[in-house]
């Protein structure tokens, strides 16, 4: 089996990487070693940072596979949508150090993390569906309203405006930008800064913040079932 994620163990946090030499698609593979990387994670009980390969975090849901559409889009769908809603309810904090492009499900990604950092430059972060003839699913709908800053949910949903890291801060799909040097030193100050927390405080105030979007996220493939 070809090793797509790797799971490094600190003494204060989790640093999980997502590298598969290309784009970093999110395909059947990807999820579960990346499932796998967080069952890691979450039993070692600490600040867990996820990052991608050197300019790519994520192009989002492997192509192939939602192109043919069917039951296996379904289940890839279904397989992401998971994903988000364990980073979403995840016992510690889930810190995201995006190292370059982040789109559709990459992007969703970022919505379902306790802080994220990207870097300063061209990489493109977005959701790109409606630009590439998809429609979003109930999922990321649900992620992009509750996360996203208002103004800017119509320019990012409806007409998939995609973002550099600056107006990615501002959209709510960012919370700061760094240089490309700085990027994982500043996810590893904060992981360590974010190790004092009373982890258990954490997870229960936690909880019940997002209450409301993990019960919509519970109910949203469902609702991607019935319009199937």
């Amino acid at each position: 089996m070809t090793v797509l994620v790797e799971c490094r163990h600190q003494d204060k946090y989790t640093l999980i990487q997502m590298d598969d030499g290309k784009a970093n698609a999110l395909g059947f593979e990807m999820l579960e070693q990346l499932g796998s990387a967080l069952d890691q994670a979450e039993e070692a009980g600490k600040v867990v940072i996820i990052c991608g390969r050197p300019g790519k975090f994520s192009a989002g849901f492997d192509l192939t596979v939602m192109g043919a559409g069917g039951e296996d889009m379904l289940r890839l769908l279904k397989s992401g949508a998971g994903i988000s809603r364990r980073l979403l309810d995840f016992p510690t904090p889930v810190v995201l150090a995006v190292t370059g492009h982040a789109l559709a499900m990459g992007a969703l990604l970022l919505l379902s993390g306790d802080y994220r950092i990207g870097i300063h430059g061209t990489y493109k972060i977005g959701l790109n569906e409606v630009a590439i003839g998809m429609t979003l699913p109930y999922f990321g709908v649900e992620l992009a309203q509750a996360r996203l800053a208002s103004a800017h949910l119509c320019r990012a949903v409806n007409l998939a405006e995609i973002y550099d890291a600056s107006g990615a801060v501002q959209a709510g799909y960012l919370d700061e930008a760094v240089s490309e040097e700085d990027l994982l030193p500043r996810a590893i100050a904060l992981a360590e800064q974010w190790s004092a927390l009373d982890m258990q405080a954490h997870r229960n105030t936690k909880a019940r913040t997002r209450e409301q979007l993990t019960a919509a996220l519970d109910t949203a493939f469902e609702r991607e079932l019935a319009q199937a």
